[in-house]
């Protein structure tokens, strides 16, 4: 079942929380892929496309993934479908 986009939302949001609570090693390493600071994070936290840099960001490392899912106590898919609900998330086909 695809998730909505309130729900992609929703996790987002919550996958931010968990980067935000990692702050000796996942919250250095997403503040420098992003190019984002600490106050970004508080001014962009509610827009869409600030969410989806935080799913890309998450899919970048299987373990991000593993610990983030398993902190939320969700599926490890969910990353990926939370993804495809955000508006631009959707996987693009090359072929």
């Amino acid at each position: 079942m695809a998730l909505s986009r309130e729900s992609a939302e929703v996790f987002a949001l919550h996958a931010l929380g968990w980067i935000v609570g990692q702050e000796e090693d996942v919250l250095p390493a997403f503040l420098g892929a992003t190019g984002s600071s600490e106050a970004d994070i508080r001014e962009r936290v509610g827009d869409p496309e600030f969410q989806l840099c935080v799913l890309d960001f998450l899919m970048m490392d299987d373990q991000w993934i593993i610990s983030c899912c398993d902190a939320l106590q969700v599926p490890y898919e969910r990353v990926a479908e939370a993804r495809q609900a955000m508006p631009g998330g959707a996987e693009v086909s090359w072929t």
